[in-house]
């Protein structure tokens, strides 16, 4: 019988899952929910082609996770088959608690809980339903583990989860000027005093991985539509959980209901098992569906997002280089009143105001280290000709102003 299963993949190629505990995860019922979440969320109204799923970058980042395992162990550097396994199960379930549309969400039906927090409750799900076989890899992915080095393979400013986001995002995007040698970098992956490193022959590559992140950044995940397509969706979520909170009927399917009908915090996941049930029941394609029924809804401001979301009747954005000044957002928020028969105070769904943040590398993070053939090692901000502490540190932001087209 045959030890693996093979997936064709569009980046990589052949990827092999050997059969046992990795194949029975990516059987697993929450792990086949991500073949239900586009990774981009929204992106693909600016790029048509990004319609791959979170399953597939999930697979990915097993790839180059295996890659970087055996590059390592060829290094001397001892790996535990054991270990192995569990960090591969670890990077597999990495994104498992993203919600419709990715971050859309977590700003508005789940109150403060992240993905990241529910992404361990789905493990600890797993981990029951596979006879406690993941403890391990949970360790490894709290970070409880000692070896930290195959934390920061899941999780640092050079984790193979990005490596695979970077290729595959360029990818489906066609943004090519994004692409990176991930290849080239998990061949220069070394370990020292329990910490990640480059060797210093692949900082040309790590330079073009930061280039190319800051890139990917303000062209793809930071674009001005993809950014006004998200604020529309967060806040006709908004307005329908304004709605339900003031007890009007709304069309969902159960999942989503239960959600917009209740106020969730950290503690309902932890205190009520339903809580995780239905997000895990919640995924692109609910949200979808419900959106269609309420652009036939009697609320004016439900029915009118929902209509420009399906249609494609994006916000109208602005982006300015310094905070905007208070008086030209009251005077497009009046146009948008007397334009729509609103008052003022309900123009805060047709408007929205965001500041947006991003540096290229956070010197602050888990660095990205770079080791010279006499054992030395610098961090890439001093290895680097090309940046310098002040260029790579430097956070460049921006003011978006998004708002209903008049």
């Amino acid at each position: 019988m045959n030890d693996s299963k093979i997936i064709n993949d569009p980046v990589f190629g052949f990827i092999k899952i050997p059969r046992g505990l990795l194949l029975d995860i990516i059987k697993h019922p929450l792990m086949q929910r991500l073949t239900r979440i586009k990774q981009l969320g929204l992106t693909s109204f600016v790029y048509p082609a990004a319609q791959h799923v979170r399953f597939q970058h999930s697979i990915g980042s097993f790839h180059l996770m295996s890659e970087a395992i055996t590059s390592l162990s060829q290094k001397g550097i001892f790996i535990f088959e054991s270990e192995a396994e569990a960090v591969e199960a670890a990077i597999l379930m990495h994104d498992i608690g993203h919600g419709p549309f990715s971050h859309v969400l977590e700003n508005t039906l789940t109150g403060n809980v992240g993905h990241e927090q529910i992404s361990l409750f789905m493990m600890e799900q797993i981990n029951k339903d596979m006879n406690s076989s993941l403890n391990l890899a949970m360790k490894i992915f709290k970070n409880e583990y000692p070896k930290k080095f195959l934390h920061q393979l899941i999780s640092s400013q050079l984790d193979v989860d990005r490596l695979d986001y970077l290729r595959r995002d360029c990818f489906f995007t066609g943004v090519t000027e994004g692409n990176i040698g991930s290849a080239r970098i998990i061949k220069m992956l070394d370990v020292v005093d329990d910490n990640l490193v480059v060797n210093s022959k692949g900082i040309y590559s790590i330079e073009n991985y930061l280039t190319s992140r800051r890139l990917m950044y303000w062209q793809v995940y930071l674009h001005k539509t993809t950014v006004a397509c998200e604020k529309m969706l967060v806040n006709t979520l908004m307005r329908a959980k304004y709605l339900a909170k003031n007890g009007k009927e709304l069309f969902a399917p159960p999942s989503l209901r239960f959600f917009l009908y209740n106020d969730i915090d950290e503690h309902t996941f932890t205190a009520d098992s339903e809580a995780l049930h239905h997000y895990s029941q919640l995924d692109d394609n609910d949200i979808w569906c419900t959106i269609k029924e309420w652009a036939k809804n009697d609320d004016k401001i439900l029915s009118l997002l929902s209509k420009d979301l399906v249609n494609r009747n994006i916000f109208k954005v602005e982006v300015f280089n310094d905070p905007i000044e208070e008086e030209y957002i009251e005077k497009v928020r009046t146009n948008i009143a007397k334009e729509y028969n609103l008052s003022t105070a309900d123009t805060e769904y047709l408007i929205n105001i965001s500041t947006i943040q991003k540096d290229m590398y956070d010197v602050n993070d888990e660095q990205i280290s770079i080791l010279y053939k006499d054992g030395t090692v610098k961090d890439i901000s001093e290895a680097s000709e090309l940046f310098n502490m002040s260029l790579l540190s430097k956070k460049i932001r921006k003011y978006y102003l998004c708002y209903q087209r008049l």
